[in-house]
């Protein structure tokens, strides 16, 4: 673990100092750490063992606080997922709230570093393991939430697999966040205003340090507050435009709405509302158009019949639809298209960044008890409020007035169809609340001449209350196919009078929902999730004996952990009463780790030509888990100074990560999924002309002998999930990493070039039931692909087709993930005569991100590198201006290009929108953001004041097709991944005031 470190201005204060200043885009700092003077040996990241200096045969990048501020971020969440490390691939976390499912809940952040998952970046907290937080059964990381900005000194970030040396977790590298420990007091305010309202943030912190004789403290509180961003707080995320293209002359050939004139608002995530679904029984002839999705509209504008015609009209045939006046059949055709409802107001108004607020008080100390041994300790305790405001659609199943014995309640429905009404609503808000608290405490000490000990306990404790709207399924479902009034009846769960809900009345419909009707359908859950994490931790290190080149150091260690998670959902939830919902239990349960570890560092050569000096370092760990059994692993490195310009570094080793509690103890769930929300070959013929799927998905329904025509089945599929205690396997990984680093003192210029190499085995995954049907019948190789196993349709190999009926999305192990390529980073500082520059860079350019599912011959591994939200390239360039008082900076994020027009893409880049082929936008051109900032300082007053402003030149997201292609995630008319900025020109500033 990380001996705490003294800033004052000794030698390696001033070598931290420089590395701290020199990696602030990831310049190693092992290329940085020649200083002759450097006398003192601390532990960094990535060792057990002191060292006289960073030498290290592993890359590690070092960021500190004050970049982040110059840049206008105010967490150390986005600090993180803006490094190169963690921007190539997508970073789901509290910034993508509503538009993602993630584990840990609403608003909690997390690092997914080489896009291997967040439960694969282990995140130490001053060396220590940090425990989870978050809420609902999927808490298994570290939110960034907890820890303020303001308390932070720096991090260091490992980049390659540490399961040797830090256990479980550490697959695709490691993230220590080390804190300030200098003396004095600070106030610290930021706030960030965007251009246009929605997503502005402030924070607002104080501390106070101090050293006296035989200690230190300090102690930091702070609040900080994200305001929420709704949809349509942009204008790029408004209206989900469809933006394709004639192929031969480049014109717009979207829908277009006749009572605008403009392309038609169609964002598929917001999706059509309001609208009665037909099940239409007719044979030829009949007057209910043809339709992937037969629709009856109700005319809220009085206008609709000037844009669409009504049903046709035959008194002599009693299969014809018959309707009260004002609905009419949109959906089947262009002009129906442009006129049907999209994007309600509701789904403007839901938040794509919720609203977060987190209080937090940190404290540490140390108190020397004698001469050789030295007491330490560190409380951080903190609160996070997250709201998000959503809506949602629900819908029963009725009979018309006369069809199947009828329904008086229909009245003025009539014909050979029955009906699914379809209202929506607002009430689909979700309010956290966590508290998390997190103990250290320690000793450490001397003995022999250079020898030393470490021995902590660390104890955390996550308690999150999560509050729902939910529907309530007996209400709906106790009314499905009746014939009749439900008055006077009970409902099945609630035992509640039952009331007649009006499903035909177009305000319901609409979201217009009366007080008495609200309370019947609507109610709020509110569940508890407790996750507990405490460890023991003994370290001793030292000087082995003294070999030709050097010391031979060695660390050995011992390590125990328990963890247990308690998540109780609300009793809604728990009754099997919310609707579209999971039925779920208590997920419970705990595990235990135990653990000894050694590390050795040979010092081989030193002072011969070509060899400057050269080591090897190898450490193993032997780690025994109650819910899996034990296993070893074991790290080789290389460090070799060929001359004083020129080292290589190399590594390699195994990793392994046990599941996660929530992925071993999660209670078995059952919910439910209306076939037309996840059943690909519902009149798959109609869905192609209307752009609704690609020709493979056509394709392959029509090779299992699905009719074009195929209504779907009525009843829901069935999605079945659960834990796997006693089926899953471990994860196991090896990771590779060469490197080489090139230092020229003459010219103050460094620069590292570091390959890197990770593949994950067996690693646990949860596909999602939408995914694993899709994924069947948009596969390259439909008659062998496995996720076809993973679910059932009846009918198959008989007279007549069914539905998708059981879905098993349960947690399995799937084969392979493997993740390679190249970082470079570079520095130079020169002397000018109007004042000193830094320039510094960093890129990563990715070869290969390939996931393999089930090793199956037939079905080769998907490779997104290259894809939007997996780009091959990206960078980072900043140049910062030093002039007495004065300090001027400059950073550009760098996206490269990316599309999805490849073989395991969409293999294309045309498709068909009613009949007509049309070019689609699968592709974004290289993005570019820029901040600037300049800093002037007052030292007489103690105040640092800084304005900035990030995304200066006002970038968009890249703008692409909408397209229900099953390619992009999108949002508005953008594509909607972490890499771009979602907030738009913001203007920043911060104050500092020190005494």
């Amino acid at each position: 673990m990380n001996t705490n470190l003294s800033f004052t201005k000794t030698p390696m204060a001033t070598a931290i100092g420089l590395a701290i200043t020199a990696s602030a885009l990831g310049i190693s700092p092992q290329a940085l750490a020649e200083e002759e003077a450097l006398v003192e040996e601390v532990v960094v990241t990535g060792s057990r063992i002191k060292r006289d200096g960073f030498s290290n045969s592993s890359p590690i990048d070092v960021l500190s606080a004050e970049q982040a501020i110059t840049q206008g971020y105010t967490s150390v969440g986005a600090l993180l997922q803006n490094t190169t490390i963690a921007a190539g691939s997508p970073q789901v976390t509290a910034a993508s709230s509503s538009a993602f499912v993630q584990n840990g809940g609403v608003g909690t952040a997390t690092l997914s570093l080489r896009g291997l998952g967040a439960n694969r970046t282990l995140v130490l907290l001053n060396g220590r393991r940090a425990g989870p937080a978050g809420t609902r059964g999927g808490v298994s990381s570290f939110d960034l939430n907890v820890l303020p900005l303001s308390s932070v000194e720096r991090i260091e970030i490992l980049k390659d697999g540490a399961s040797s040396i830090y256990g479980s977790d550490a697959v695709a590298g490691v993230v220590n966040i080390i804190t300030k420990k200098t003396d004095g007091g600070t106030l610290d305010a930021f706030i960030t205003q965007p251009g246009s309202s929605g997503g502005e943030q402030q924070r607002i912190s104080a501390s106070w340090g101090k050293t006296f004789e035989k200690g230190n403290f300090r102690i930091t509180a702070d609040y900080n507050r994200q305001a929420e961003l709704e949809r349509d707080d942009r204008s790029f995320f408004r209206c989900g435009e469809q933006y394709v293209f004639d192929p031969n002359t480049g014109a717009r050939r979207d829908v277009i709405d006749p009572r605008t004139g403009n392309p038609h608002c169609a964002d598929p995530n917001g999706g059509i509302w309001g609208h009665v679904w037909i099940y239409d029984y007719q044979g030829p002839g009949g007057n209910v158009p043809a339709a992937n999705n037969r629709l009856a509209q109700f005319d809220d504008d009085g206008d609709l019949g000037n844009y669409v015609r009504g049903y046709a009209e035959d008194a002599s045939n009693p299969d014809f639809i018959t309707t009260p006046p004002g609905w009419f059949p949109v959906g089947y055709d262009r002009a129906s298209d442009g006129v049907t409802n999209f994007q309600h107001p509701f789904y403007d108004d839901t938040s794509l960044v919720p609203e977060t607020e987190t209080f937090t008080v940190y404290g540490e100390g140390e108190y020397q008890l004698s001469d050789s041994t030295t007491a330490y300790t560190e409380v951080l305790l903190n609160r996070r409020k997250t709201r998000q405001d959503g809506y949602r659609q629900y819908w029963s199943y009725i009979y018309n007035e006369t069809f199947f014995g009828g329904n008086p309640l229909s009245a003025g429905w009539n014909g050979a169809q029955w009906f699914s009404p379809t209202p929506i609503t607002d009430h689909s808000d979700t309010d956290i609340e966590v508290d998390y608290g997190r103990f250290v405490a320690g000793l450490r000490g001397d003995f022999a001449e250079d020898w030393s000990w470490d021995v902590s306990f660390q104890y955390s404790n996550s308690s999150g209350d999560y509050k729902n709207d939910q529907v309530y399924n007996d209400s709906i479902r106790d009314q499905n196919w009746l014939h009749g009034s439900c008055a006077g009846t009970p409902t099945s769960v609630r035992g509640v009078p039952c009331i007649d809900v009006p499903w035909l009345d177009p305000a319901l419909l609409a979201g217009n929902v009366s007080p008495e009707i609200a309370e019947f359908l609507f109610g709020t859950e509110t569940g508890n999730t407790k996750y507990e994490q405490w460890s023991v931790e003994a370290v001793v290190t030292g000087n082995l004996m003294e070999l030709p080149a050097g010391d031979l150091g060695v660390a050995f260690g011992v390590h125990y952990r328990d963890d247990s998670i308690n998540d109780t959902p609300g009793e809604i939830t728990l009754a099997g009463n919310a609707w579209l919902t999971s039925a779920s239990g208590i997920t419970k349960g705990d595990d235990n780790t135990k653990a000894v570890f050694a590390e050795i560092d040979i010092p081989v050569l030193k002072d011969k030509p070509g060899i400057e000096d050269l080591s090897i370092n190898g450490s193993a760990r032997y780690t025994d888990v109650d819910s899996y059994g034990d296993d070893i692993t074991y790290k080789v490195g290389l460090n070799w100074q060929i001359i004083p310009q020129v080292r290589v570094r190399a590594s390699q080793g195994t990793s392994f990560r046990t599941p996660a509690l929530f992925e071993l103890f999660l209670a078995d769930e059952t919910s439910s999924l209306a076939q037309s929300r996840v059943d690909p070959c519902i009149r798959w013929g109609a869905a192609l002309d209307g752009g609704d799927i690609n020709q493979r998905i056509a394709d392959n329904c029509a090779s299992e002998g699905i009719p074009a025509t195929f209504g779907g089945a009525a009843i829901s599929s069935t999605i079945i999930t659960g834990g796997g205690f006693g089926v899953l396997e471990a994860e196991t990984s090896k990771s590779k990493t060469v490197g080489v680093i090139f230092q020229l003192e003459e010219l103050d210029f460094s620069l590292s070039v570091d390959y890197f190499d990770i593949t994950v085995k067996d690693e646990v995954s949860q596909i999602g039931a939408g995914n694993i049907v899709t994924g069947c019948y948009n596969s390259n190789n439909f008659s062998t692909e496995p996720l076809c196993d993973l679910f059932d349709r009846s009918g198959i190999g008989s007279d007549g087709i069914g539905g998708v009926n059981n879905i098993m999305d349960s947690f399995i192990n799937i084969a392979e993930q493997r993740n390679r390529g190249i970082d470079i980073a570079a520095r130079y500082q020169t002397e000018l005569p109007w004042g000193n520059l830094l320039v510094e860079a960093q890129t990563t350019y990715q070869l290969e991100d390939e996931i393999d599912l089930f090793l199956d011959p037939n079905d080769p591994p998907q490779d997104t590198n290259g894809e939007l939200g997996d780009p091959k390239w990206i960078g980072q360039m900043s140049a910062t201006l030093t002039r007495g008082d004065w300090s001027f900076f400059w950073a550009t994020n760098y996206i490269g290009k990316a599309n999805n027009y490849g073989p395991d893409a969409f293999n294309g880049n045309t498709t068909t929108l009613r009949g007509e082929t049309v070019e689609v936008i699968l592709e974004a051109d290289s993005t570019w953001y820029h901040a600037f900032s300049v800093t002037r300082t007052f030292d007489d007053a103690g105040i640092n004041l800084l304005l900035g402003v990030a995304n200066a030149f006002n970038e968009k997201p890249p703008r692409v097709t909408t397209l229900n292609l099953g390619e992009i995630e999108t949002q508005g008319n953008s594509a909607f991944y972490s890499q771009y900025d979602w907030l738009a020109r913001r203007f920043f500033v911060n104050l500092t005031k020190t005494f």
